[in-house]
């Protein structure tokens, strides 16, 4: 136990293509890398060759691969279609590939067919800078009037629903082109996708409900299970985002319930979470202090944001330190926890607003420098002044 030891302070790489080097992340004061094989298609085996290229390069900048975000999970494996197996199959190959390379930390997801979804890329805030946004209004225009999906209107208060025909009657051609743009960047390794092929992939979740969805997922941990126990390989679940049923899809990991649900589901140390701020924080009644601590035994990696939510649901991504998730009661108590472990926790700060040189800049969505710098700046001081004080007791 030491109660002095620090969180590991990680920063998410899209690798080399990333507009963001990792000479700016030395820079911004990061020691480990979160990152993934983007370029190898959804559901092939990551190669030791590529893995080791990649760590390599990590290295080669004097920083350490922390953990893999993310080993995406392919849909015939969440659908648990016929094919199924085949990518278990070769899931626990990569695994077995990382873990020889020394890389046994990997979040992924069990959200369907969208990893996330925003409606706005560029909200204004109110010191010129630019920030990821949910709104229920602009959902409800892609839903009911783009994507068209049927029974659609049975999803939305009658409030928002009158607010969505207005603002849909006044707006252009291109900002509906936009809304679309946005609601669909959230389709990983997708550049264009019909809405018939979207309109599809609903109508199979449908079928397959909430629960199937779960029993999916345990299924899908049970398989992998035996890997992670032999090579020491902690899977971390990321939260849904945003953590609420959107276009008729289930939501499994959303709630204290639903994260206690999968742990106890398959009750091994490999089985943890990823414990993102921001993802619980738009939940209206999560409470994020008492998920922390439900659910800490099993916490192997944070991803630290603040998001402001409004009356309807809607909500804006904050500056790190200001926002409606109570940051200072979450890194204290990450700071204990921490302090009664062998190995200390990654963590990144997550997100950022676009801001200063970056609004001149084409970056990943929530993923330029200076934004995130001044977040994770802010969360190390906060470390700092929490353990140095010992607030942590």
């Amino acid at each position: 136990m030491n109660r002095n030891q620090k969180l590991i302070q990680t920063w998410r790489w899209y690798g080399p293509s990333d507009p963001v080097t990792l000479e700016d992340v030395r820079q911004a004061g990061a020691k480990g890398i979160v990152t993934a094989l983007h370029h190898v298609p959804h559901g092939e085996v990551w190669s030791v060759e590529d893995i080791i290229a990649r760590k390599n390069i990590i290295e080669a900048a004097g920083l350490t691969w922390s953990v893999v975000e993310s080993v995406p999970v392919h849909e015939s494996i969440k659908t648990r279609a016929a094919d199924a197996d085949v990518y278990i199959a070769n899931y626990i190959s990569t695994l077995r590939n990382l873990s020889s390379c020394g890389v046994r930390t990997v979040c992924y997801n069990f959200m369907p067919v969208l990893d996330w979804t925003r409606t706005q890329l560029d909200k204004m805030m109110d010191d010129g800078s630019k920030a990821l946004y949910f709104n229920w209004i602009d959902l409800a225009i892609f839903d009911l009037y783009i994507l068209k999906r049927t029974d659609a209107g049975r999803d939305y208060d009658e409030s928002i629903k009158i607010q969505a025909v207005r603002r849909y009657e006044s707006m252009t051609v291109d900002e509906l082109r936009l809304l679309k743009t946005n609601v669909l960047m959230g389709i990983p390794n997708e550049q264009e996708i019909e809405l018939e092929v979207l309109q599809h992939s609903i109508d199979v979740y449908s079928e397959i409900g909430t629960e199937g969805l779960r029993q999916n997922l345990l299924y899908f941990l049970s398989q992998i299970r035996e890997t992670c126990e032999q090579e020491e390989i902690k899977m971390t679940i990321h939260p849904d985002d945003p953590p609420y049923p959107i276009l008729g899809l289930p939501r499994i990991a959303s709630t204290k319930a639903d994260l206690e649900w999968i742990l106890n589901g398959v009750d091994s140390a490999f089985n943890g979470i990823c414990f993102c701020t921001g993802s619980l924080g738009a939940g209206k009644t999560n409470n994020l202090s008492e998920i922390f601590e439900s659910v800490k035994s099993r916490v192997y990696f944070l991803h630290l944001r603040n998001v402001i939510k409004d009356a309807e649901g809607s909500f804006y991504e904050a500056d790190h330190l200001e926002g409606d998730v109570d940051m200072y009661g979450i890194m204290k108590a990450v700071v204990k926890e921490n302090g009664l472990r062998a190995t200390p926790i990654p963590f990144r700060p997550d997100h950022g607003h676009q801001m200063l040189d970056d609004l001149h800049k084409v970056t990943n969505p929530g993923y330029s420098a200076i934004g995130r710098l001044r977040g994770l700046a802010e969360l190390r001081g906060l470390e700092l002044g929490l353990s140095g004080s010992g607030a942590s007791d």
